[in-house]
């Protein structure tokens, strides 16, 4: 004989209990009824057996969330409470059809209406578990989203932060607004704040709201592509965590798809995400590559700025560098070089390119090949900010290894006269690059005449220690210069340059590491024809004592340059003079 099936009580309507404790009181009930009821199932056993087990859990859960000391003040509980109470009033009625063992009705019908109220039920469940999960039912004054003040604690902060999180999950369209605009604020307010937030917020749900199909509201979307832009942007931390939630696969997506102010949001932090080279590599995986090009071609000048930001930080990943040839990349980086771009995206171009034009001769020759080497040197006059000026040079640097670039380089007067300028006037960067050029190309001595007043420059570059080879290329753009008499006479005629180039010989000075550079320019200097005068200066400023002391440490050249010093018997004349007096 079956046992005697408990009485159901009809349905309240939603305006005859008001309280969540009355609300609370009749979801117990009418779950203790159902749960009864579930255990004389006899259609559908499987089902219900699935139905069962989440019953047990839910009231589990209600255990807990009555043992909360402030559970009845959140109002989320407002929308969460009558909807459960709907889903086992519904329950409740399904297992009355469901309690014969001959079910007459609609099979296809009551499986598809059990599979709806079990969903209902498992979103119910991983609400309250959620809510149980943050602690905010154990504080209260959890009812306003009130902003924590800059003296707020560490610990106000992270209840704060969970409780934004958990009102985003549960909540509604409007209450996940409210709790994305209160997110913002708090990034804006305090950027040490996005630490924080990555440990204590849910940064995959903030992944998950990016989905297009998403509640069908831009502005989720828009703010919370604007909370993970500031988080990947913030720091180390919160950018690991928005990369290993599988943030950049999604900002990928919106960044090929989305309106302008997602793209614009999507990309910044796409930038941020990849500026970590442990992250580039992935850009490829979800095929970001040509997205980006795409962005950069096509993209706002903001979405264009964070995009060309993004290929070059991936342009040393060998694999991507290939996609980069493959997809077009370097003619759009070009068009960046030589279009209405702001200069940040001009200077990204540029650092991109150097880096593409520094991994081999193929790229050096792709890039040539689209005139990117006339583009790299009209920007040299069009920009005086060094950040992009030193890109371009390091570029051109390396373009100039193939034959038909280092030919054009050198036949260009304007070129070959702003490298002197960059020489005398630029920061230790540009003097570097451009003195590595001066040494390496071959330049007329027209040009080289023009370019003479950046010698005394060169000889001061020889006495700084960093960045390594600084002084080398001083000394072979020098060499290179003096192959010219009148700048020769020139360089002599500079009383600061010529004691700086003999101190520079004197054993004792440290300054510079390796003697055989000064030693390089003073046998430059005294050779050639006509050299009387400038071996006479030399003279009189003490070189010939240095460098026999140089020739007797078997320093390299010293003994030739002390053979063009010493000259005639003229000299050595003058030069027994002087030392007597």
């Amino acid at each position: 004989m079956n046992p005697p099936t408990p009485s159901k009580p009809s349905p309240p309507s939603s305006s005859s209990y008001s309280s969540p404790q009355t609300l609370l009181a009749l979801i117990n009930n009418i779950l203790s009824i159902v749960l009864l009821s579930s255990l004389t199932i006899k259609s559908f056993t499987g089902r219900w057996q699935v139905i069962h087990s989440k019953l047990t859990s839910l009231g589990s859960s209600l255990s807990s969330l009555s043992s909360s000391p402030h559970w009845s003040e959140n109002p989320l509980l407002q929308s969460l409470l009558p909807s459960l109470l709907s889903t086992l009033q519904r329950l409740s009625s399904l297992s009355d059809c469901c309690s014969i063992s001959s079910f007459s009705g609609g099979k296809l019908l009551m499986q598809s209406d059990l599979d709806m109220a079990s969903n209902s039920l498992s979103h119910s469940l991983h609400d309250l578990d959620l809510l149980l999960r943050s602690g905010v039912l154990h504080q209260s004054n959890a009812i306003v989203l009130s902003h924590p003040g800059p003296c707020s604690s560490k610990d106000e902060l992270s209840f704060f932060i969970r409780d934004l999180f958990t009102r985003l999950q549960i909540g509604g369209i409007e209450c996940k607004t409210k709790a994305l605009e209160s997110l913002l604020q708090l990034l804006s307010d305090d950027e040490k704040s996005a630490s924080l937030v990555a440990k204590e917020g849910n940064v995959g749900y903030l992944i998950h709201l990016l989905d297009f199909n998403n509640y069908g509201q831009n502005s989720i979307r828009e703010h919370a592509t604007a909370a993970l832009s500031v988080l990947a942007s913030a720091n180390d931390e919160s950018r690991k965590c928005v990369f290993e939630e599988g943030g950049l696969g999604p900002l990928l997506r919106i960044l090929e798809t989305g309106s302008m102010v997602l793209k614009e949001r999507a990309s910044a932090a796409v930038e941020a995400i990849t500026a970590d080279p442990e992250n580039a590599w992935a850009v490829s995986a979800y095929g970001g590559v040509a997205v980006l090009i795409e962005a950069c071609r096509s993209g706002s000048l903001v979405t264009q700025t964070h995009a060309v930001g993004a290929i070059r930080n991936v342009a040393n990943v060998e694999d991507i560098k290939n996609s980069l040839a493959e997809e077009g990349a370097v003619p759009v980086l070009i068009q960046v070089l030589g279009s209405g771009a702001t200069s940040s995206a001009q200077e990204k171009a540029a650092s991109c390119l150097a880096i593409l034009a520094s991994s081999g001769e193929y790229f050096r020759a792709l890039i040539v090949q689209q005139r990117g080497l006339q583009r790299l040197m009209h920007s040299m006059q069009e920009v005086s900010n060094s950040d992009t000026l030193e890109p371009v040079l390091r570029a051109i640097s390396s373009l100039s290894k193939l034959d038909p670039s280092a030919r054009l380089l050198s036949s260009s007067t304007t070129f070959i006269i702003q490298l002197g300028e960059f020489v005398k006037h630029g920061n230790v960067v540009l003097q570097q690059i451009s003195a590595s050029l001066l040494a390496s190309l071959s330049i007329s001595d027209g040009n080289k005449r023009a370019i003479g007043g950046c010698m005394g420059s060169l000889v001061k570059l020889m006495e700084s220690p960093k960045p390594v080879g600084l002084q080398e290329s001083a000394a072979e753009a020098l060499v290179s210069l003096l192959t010219v008499r009148s700048n020769r006479k020139e360089l002599v005629r500079d009383e600061k340059s010529v004691m700086r180039l003999v101190q520079m010989l004197d054993p004792k000075n440290e300054a510079v590491y390796s003697k055989k550079f000064p030693v390089m320019v003073v046998a430059a200097t005294v050779g050639g024809g006509s050299s009387h005068g400038c071996r006479k200066r030399l003279l009189a400023a003490g070189a010939h004592h240095h460098l026999q002391r140089l020739a007797e440490m078997k320093v390299a050249g010293a003994h030739k340059a002390l053979q063009r010093l010493s000259g005639n018997r003229i000299i050595n004349t003058i030069l027994g003079r002087t030392w007597r007096e």
